[in-house]
C-alpha cells in the first residue's frame, strides 16, 4: 500500500500532484469536481428525489442510455413471463369442461384437472360448467302469460324449465345466446302443446301430460340446433283463467267437484245395494237346493222362521187350554186378560217393543 507505483489507480493524487497512472475514483479532479455521472447514478438520484426527473413533471421514468434500455428489457421480459404463466396453465374444476381454441378455431376439450397449452392469443381456454342446473321462469318477473287452449279458451300459465349443458363444444360454438335460445324454445313448445288440449285438462288432470310433452318437444328442437343443451324437466306452477273471470271459474270448479262427489256417493250406494241383492239371491239359491232335497222339512222350517219373524213384532196372548175357547174382552184396541178359570192355565206375555196389535 506504501508503494504508490503499485496502486491500482497509479501513484498520482494529492501526495505529489502528478498523474502517473489511472485516476483515483475517490478523489476529486484538479478542478474540484467529479467526472460525468453514469446512468445508474442518475437513476438512483432521481429515485431518491421522488422522480422529479429534472423536467418538473413529477413522474418517475427510467433514464435513457444503455442502462435504461436494459431495465426496460428486463421489465418487458417479466411481463411476458407472467403473461405466459397465466395464459398457459388452466385449472379445470370437476364440474367444468375446458373448450380450447387455436387462433379462434376449436381444437379440443379439456377434462377436469390442470392442463398446459400455448399462451394466448395462440390458444384460448373457456371453462364451461356442465353440471350446474339452470332454471328459467315464465313469465320472467311476474305478470300474466296468456295462452290459447284447444277449445278456444284463454289460460294464464306460469311454469319453469330446468336445463344444463350436455356438450361443451356445441354449447360454445353452435348458438350465440344459449339462454335466449332456451327461453324462446320453451315458449314455442308450451304454446304448441297447450293449443292441443282443453282448458279443463290444462287446469286439472292434464298437467303431467303437458309437462312431459313440452320437455320432449323442447329437446327435439334444441337437438336440431346442435345446441348442446339437455332439458332436465318442465314444471307447471300455476294454471288459472284470466283474472277478469277467475271468480266465475272457481265457482264452476267447485260445482264440478260437488258433482263428482255426488256421483261417487251414488256409485258407492249402488254397489252396496247390488252386493246386498246378490247376497239375498245366493241365500235363496241355497234354500232352494235344500228344498229340492227335503221339501216337507224345508217347508216346515220356513213356516217356523216366518212365524217367528212375524210374532216377534206383535202383541200376543197364548192360551194353553185344549178344547176351551176363552173369552177375551177387548178394550181400547188391546186384549184384556180373561177371567180366572180353574180349568184353564193361562199365560200372558208382555208385548214386544215396537209391536203392533
Amino acid at each position: 500500500m506504501n508503494d504508490k507505483s503499485k496502486r491500482p489507480w497509479g501513484g498520482g493524487g494529492e501526495d505529489d500532484g502528478k498523474d502517473d497512472g489511472a485516476p483515483n475514483p475517490w478523489t476529486l479532479p484538479p478542478t474540484g469536481k467529479r467526472g460525468r455521472p453514469t446512468a445508474l447514478d442518475e437513476w438512483i438520484k432521481r429515485a431518491r428525489a421522488g422522480g422529479g426527473g429534472g423536467n418538473g413533471g413529477g413522474q418517475f421514468s427510467l433514464p435513457g442510455g444503455p442502462g435504461g434500455r436494459s431495465l426496460w428489457m428486463i421489465g418487458i421480459g417479466l411481463v411476458v413471463l407472467v403473461w405466459i404463466a397465466v395464459t398457459s396453465f388452466h385449472p379445470i374444476g370437476p364440474q367444468e369442461r375446458g373448450v380450447v381454441t387455436f387462433f379462434g378455431r376449436y381444437s379440443g376439450t379439456l377434462a377436469p384437472g390442470v392442463h398446459m397449452t400455448f399462451p394466448a392469443p395462440i390458444n384460448r381456454v373457456d371453462a364451461i360448467d356442465v353440471q350446474n342446473i339452470r332454471t328459467e321462469n315464465f313469465p320472467d318477473g311476474g305478470g300474466e302469460n296468456l295462452m290459447l287452449t284447444g277449445d278456444q279458451n284463454i289460460i294464464d300459465l306460469a311454469y319453469s324449465v330446468r336445463w344444463n349443458v350436455a356438450n361443451a363444444q356445441d354449447f360454445a360454438f353452435q348458438i350465440a345466446d344459449p339462454r335466449s335460445t332456451v327461453r324462446a324454445t320453451a315458449e314455442s313448445a308450451m304454446r304448441e302443446v297447450v293449443a292441443n288440449v282443453t282448458l279443463d285438462d290444462a287446469m286439472g288432470p292434464g298437467r303431467t301430460t303437458i309437462e312431459a310433452k313440452v320437455q320432449e318437444r323442447m329437446q327435439e328442437i334444441l337437438d336440431s340446433y346442435n345446441a348442446g343443451v339437455l332439458i332436465q324437466g318442465v314444471a307447471i306452477k300455476q294454471a288459472d283463467p284470466p283474472a277478469q273471470v277467475n271468480d266465475a271459474f272457481k265457482d264452476v270448479t267447485a260445482a264440478q267437484r260437488d258433482a263428482v262427489a255426488a256421483k261417487n256417493n251414488a256409485q258407492a250406494y249402488a254397489q252396496q245395494v247390488i252386493a246386498q241383492a246378490e247376497g239375498e239371491a245366493g241365500q235363496f239359491d241355497r234354500i232352494y237346493e235344500q228344498y229340492k232335497l227335503a221339501p216337507e222339512v224345508t217347508k216346515r222350517r220356513m213356516y217356523y222362521e216366518t212365524m217367528e219373524n212375524i210374532l216377534s213384532r206383535t202383541d200376543k196372548v197364548v192360551v194353553d187350554a185344549p178344547g176351551v175357547m176363552p173369552y177375551l174382552k177387548l178394550q181400547g184396541g188391546r186384549a184384556m186378560p180373561p177371567p180366572p178359570d180353574d180349568n184353564a192355565d193361562v199365560q200372558t206375555t208382555a208385548p214386544a217393543a215396537g209391536g203392533g196389535q
